[in-house]
């Protein structure tokens, strides 16, 4: 069983007790450094020194222990403490002071709690504040205008500030919101371009397969039953990673969704064995001193590949493809050439593959190209940089 931590002592009581504790000190402070008896902290109207001390502490020991739960009320006896006081002519002073007191838990509402409460906080004071003026006029009380008009401005600031940062939190969650809205969406998009090359690879090399095994059926049993291998283990992995990816897609929308096996240039040998099981026999040839690579750069050069590679296994027409990973200093590059027609990839930019490799390739900042060669074929090229940390300090001159 796991118990929760106790949380820490000033937020297991509530703000009213310390308050009420801190006043009660002070009185009993006043109390023993002073010949008079305790009756004078009382007296209304014979002790204007004293009495002042507990309108205060009451109202606001009462305030703090109300705020959270019942602020209008809150607000109703810092305002009637305000009252109170106006009976104290030798201090005077003390009606402000619980107006303060009113006006500070007008700003609070106004900035932790819903309009309609805050409106109602707002409305309490300035009720208040008109009745006394009313109150005064049809007694014949001598009133001043401008104290109150004062007064409502302080009420009215109070509630502005509040509002400000009620506004204020919420244009934060709002972006908060947004941020992470977009992240689940840049997320699910990276999740279905992945799809999209695995899947478009590997049923590429299954159709290549399935055909070659009914042209040779009759008369090589042995090819097809080779064929049927290779079909059979590229379904497997491609219904392996459809569950990884599906998975991942399921995961909380809070949380990034990884693929478990993120592949790199590392596995460029093992796409090259699938696709000489599709009859596309692919030369590799690596360039420079290998080292590691950024995840990001690491997984697009070995998309553009396989995505390079299924076109040429679906489109070109030939049995050869050459594929070069150069080392640079500052970037790697990655080129696939092939000699075949090209019928649906000779024009530049077409389909989606292509748009998908120039897509990733911009996003890292680098550089892309596709097209025919001037010899015949197609051939494409992607320059992917490397962060500064990543790049090698000094050149290395590495030969063909």
């Amino acid at each position: 069983m796991i118990t929760e931590p106790r949380p820490p002592l000033l937020r297991r009581l509530p703000a009213g007790v310390w308050v009420g504790a801190l006043w009660t000190g002070l009185v009993v402070f006043r109390f023993f450094t002073r010949e008079d008896e305790l009756r004078h902290l009382f007296d209304y109207h014979g002790n204007p020194e004293d009495m002042p001390l507990v309108v205060t502490a009451v109202v606001s020991t009462l305030v703090a222990t109300l705020l959270v739960r019942l602020p209008l009320l809150a607000i109703a006896v810092a305002l009637a403490g305000s009252i109170f006081a106006l009976g104290m002519w030798g201090v005077p002073e003390t009606t402000g002071l619980q107006f303060l007191i009113a006006d500070g838990v007008v700003g609070y509402c106004a900035a932790t709690r819903s309009r309609w409460l805050s409106l109602s906080a707002l409305a309490l004071p300035l009720a208040t504040l008109a009745g006394l003026l009313l109150w005064g006029v049809v007694n014949d009380f001598p009133v001043n205008p401008f104290a109150y008009a004062g007064f409502a401005a302080t009420v009215l600031i109070a509630w502005l500030v509040g509002n400000t940062v009620h506004q204020g939190r919420a244009h934060a969650e709002a972006l908060r919101d947004r941020a992470s809205e977009q992240a689940i969406t840049a997320e699910r998009l990276r999740i279905a371009r992945e799809l999209h090359d695995m899947v478009a690879h590997n049923i590429g090399i299954i159709a290549i397969q399935a055909g070659m095994g009914s042209r040779v059926m009759d008369t090589q049993p042995a090819e097809t039953r080779g064929a049927l291998e290779a079909i059979e283990a590229t379904s497997r992995e491609t219904l392996a990673g459809l569950r990884r990816m599906l998975g991942a897609l399921r995961q909380g929308e809070g949380e990034p969704a990884p693929l478990e096996v993120v592949p790199g240039v590392g596995e460029l040998e093992r796409l090259a064995a699938k696709a000489a099981g599709a009859g596309v026999r692919v030369a590799l040839t690596r360039r420079g001193p290998a080292r590691p690579l950024p995840p990001e750069v690491d997984l697009a050069a070995y998309r553009i590949v396989q995505e390079a590679v299924t076109n040429v296994v679906k489109h070109s027409g030939t049995r050869d493809c050459h594929v070069t990973v150069e080392y640079g200093t500052r970037e790697i590059d990655v080129t696939v050439a092939d000699l075949g027609a090209g019928a649906e990839t000779g024009t530049p930019g077409t389909g989606y593959g292509l748009v998908g490799m120039r897509e990733r390739v911009a996003l890292l900042h680098g550089e892309f190209s596709a097209g025919p060669r001037p010899g015949g074929g197609f051939l494409v090229a992607a320059r992917l940089p490397l962060p500064a940390e990543e790049a090698e300090p000094n050149p290395v001159e590495v030969g063909p």
